[in-house]
């Protein structure tokens, strides 16, 4: 009898343990999908290491939205060296109210992929280093010549992926090779109107000059970049974009996906192969 009863006793609480982990993982994936965030109204506090005082007014790019830089809490975390010796760049990430450490990057040669699939290789593309980062929220630009800073954002976003010049030489078939451009993946608009910017959005894809200027939309409206891959023969980026087919603002699996391509020597809107 008391064997019976030690046994029952113990199924019932693995049984307790199995739930209480079910329900920790669950909040878990919540909590990791929605941390990294902005809130396009409200969320705000002034920063005191921010790079600019003032709100930079909205232009007609398209990339602006009611936030300034200095409303939102944020900190410089490092300055890149590019493969343009007078140009620079800074990240600026996200300060988190409870926790305002350094964030991690990921700066490294690949392409970067944000849909799962059986694609494993990781190329790199000559002439540009990738930087991936977490809460990075904007991108100084520092011209060393005329000591000039600008601002690639009018006002926070959520960057995922920029590919700049590298600071290492590099070549294609042994023929040196630069860039002198800079381009950007990024969540820059509230496209599902939830007051949220964050992966729930369509993601953009932007070439912007060396200088850190006069952005331009490589992809057709309403299509959400989910990865690249990289052709060496034709020096050539493809560019894997699904279509925001029902209009609202977020993309689904069953969406039309399409490819489209750039040339890195002398990038322009890209081109549909598919």
């Amino acid at each position: 009898m008391i064997s019976l009863f030690t046994h029952h006793s113990l199924k019932i609480a693995l049984s307790i343990v199995v739930v209480v982990l079910m329900i920790s993982s669950c909040a878990n994936k919540k909590g990791k999908f929605s941390d990294e965030q902005l809130q396009v109204e409200a969320d705000l506090e002034v920063s005191e290491d921010t790079l600019d005082s003032d709100p930079l007014p909205t232009d007609s790019s398209g990339l602006s939205k009611a936030i300034g830089m200095s409303q939102l809490a944020s900190f410089p975390s490092k300055v890149i060296l590019t493969g343009l010796s007078d140009h620079r760049l800074i990240s600026i990430y996200k300060m988190k109210k409870k926790d305002a450490g350094q964030q991690r990057i990921r700066s490294f040669y690949s392409y970067d992929n944000d849909e799962s699939s059986d694609d494993t290789y990781e190329h790199f593309m000559p002439g540009l280093d990738i930087l991936y980062g977490y809460e990075l929220i904007n991108l100084a630009h520092y011209d060393m010549k005329t000591h000039q800073r600008n601002f690639l954002f009018k006002s926070p976003v959520l960057i995922k992926t920029v590919y700049y010049p590298s600071f290492i030489p590099d070549s294609i078939n042994k023929k040196p090779i630069q860039r002198n451009y800079y381009l950007i993946s990024v969540y820059d608009e509230d496209t599902n109107k939830d007051t949220l910017i964050n992966k729930r959005d369509l993601r953009k894809f932007y070439l912007f000059n060396e200088r850190g200027m006069s952005p331009i939309a490589l992809l057709p409206a309403g299509y959400s970049i989910s990865k690249s891959q990289y052709d060496i023969d034709n020096d050539a980026m493809f560019l894997f974009a699904r279509y925001d087919e029902n209009k609202n603002g977020s993309i689904e699996q069953e969406e039309p996906k399409k490819v489209f391509w750039i040339h890195l020597k002398n990038p322009s809107p890209a081109l549909m192969a598919y």
